[in-house]
């Protein structure tokens, strides 16, 4: 039980990697960027690496040190038997440049490879290292607007399809005939000269043609390379762009992404939630390590539709998104002039208002866009808005 009935404000960590936008999470924390720099993510959470600081009185407490002072009241006994810390990382994307298409190991399978690397002495830190942690990394994301990312291989009827229609991938067939598997293992295993030879072509097509859709391949591909540049050492990513579904996503909608399951982020901004974990095996659109017997050995070889969450409706202006993990959940709190949210905490929740402001009825905050606060598990909280409000909700389901 929590006895302090606390609701507490906190403030997260931007991430400044390269691919990132340069207005979107400015905007959204109201702050200026006169540096120009990329505000590709901000973290909220307890992640050993950046922890979100929590206020308290005049004072800001990294969030992890806060639960470790008293797990049970800041995490819940349960939760903190099951996982040992705040087992989520909540995060806001601002997607400028394709993300590389990553690959997440199952919990059974990272702590194999953790230990394996660990009894190797290979840093953790070193280029060449697959597992950061003994964790898995399932992710769920909530568009906050037209989003564009890869998700899994397309069904075998569609591949086909791509295989016949593109003349360079016709050597491929009998491959494909095989399975996805050696589909996969071909490309990614084909010497860089053969891969240059390959996706040449492809990529000076794709750049003599200005007029191409987010939902082909060739826009993707003119996002990589530019015009006169040297095409040599071609990412063979590219491959992994036919072969994969393209996803349209708008805002409100929503997408899981278990172990196994092939996937890039392309353009767009997101609600992104994951387990507390590091692990990343990579498959291209990227000049970082690519382990691809680990690749082979960890992803999903089948077709599949991508399944776009629209959420279920709860009362409360709340629209939850469903995953079949016990580590996360989420929801979309839509909050009226005539409409207050009344809830009991059944974890440590952690709250961004993305859309107008908000103030809390029983313990009074006032919080406006851009804003996060962290609420403990068995606090019961009332929200109301005067003008209208949205914000995303973070929680461990019960």
């Amino acid at each position: 039980m929590n006895p302090t009935n606390e609701i507490l404000k906190l403030r997260g960590k931007v991430q400044h990697y390269a691919w990132g936008g340069f207005d979107y999470i400015p905007a959204l924390l109201q702050v200026d960027n006169p540096e120009h720099k990329p505000y590709a993510e901000y973290w909220m959470g307890a992640h050993p690496g950046a922890p979100s600081l929590v206020q308290r009185g005049a004072d800001e407490v990294p969030l992890n040190t806060l639960i470790a002072s008293d797990p049970a009241t800041y995490l819940g006994q349960e939760v903190y038997d099951d996982f040992g810390e705040l087992p989520y990382l909540f995060k806001v994307l601002d997607v400028r440049e394709m993300l590389s298409i990553q690959v997440h190991p199952t919990r059974e399978e990272a702590i194999k490879g953790f230990d394996a690397e660990e009894a190797a002495a290979i840093p953790i830190n070193a280029a060449d290292r697959n597992y950061k942690d003994r964790n898995h990394k399932p992710e769920v994301m909530v568009a906050l607007g037209e989003f564009w990312l890869l998700h899994g291989f397309k069904t075998r009827d569609k591949l086909l399809k791509v295989l016949n229609e593109v003349e360079a991938f016709h050597f491929l067939i009998p491959d494909f005939g095989e399975g996805y598997y050696q589909l996969y293992k071909t490309v990614m295993e084909l010497p860089q000269e053969q891969v240059d030879e390959i996706l040449r072509p492809l990529v000076q097509q794709a750049l003599a043609n200005d007029d191409t859709l987010p939902g082909q391949p060739a826009y993707w591909i003119r996002k990589l390379y530019s015009t006169g540049q040297e095409l040599t050492n071609i990412d063979r990513g590219i491959f992994s762009i036919y072969f994969f579904n393209i996803v349209q996503l708008q805002a409100g909608e929503a997408i899981f992404q278990g172990a196994g399951v092939p996937h890039a982020y392309l353009q767009g901004q997101n609600i992104e939630l994951m387990a507390n974990s590091d692990n990343v095996l990579r498959g291209g659109l990227t000049p970082k390590h690519i382990d691809v017997p680990e690749l082979l050995k960890h992803t999903l070889f089948e077709g599949i539709e991508p399944n776009v969450l629209k959420g279920e409706v709860l009362s409360g202006g709340e629209v939850n998104y469903p995953c079949p993990v016990s580590d996360f959940a989420i929801s979309k709190i839509d909050l009226l002039p005539e409409l207050r949210h009344t809830a009991t905490s059944n974890s440590a929740e952690i709250f961004i208002v993305t859309e107008g402001e908000l103030r809390t009825v029983n313990v009074y905050h006032r919080f406006k866009k851009g804003d996060c606060f962290f609420v403990p598990p068995a606090t019961s909280y009332e929200l109301e808005t005067t003008s209208g409000c949205t914000l995303f909700k973070a929680f461990v389901p019960a």
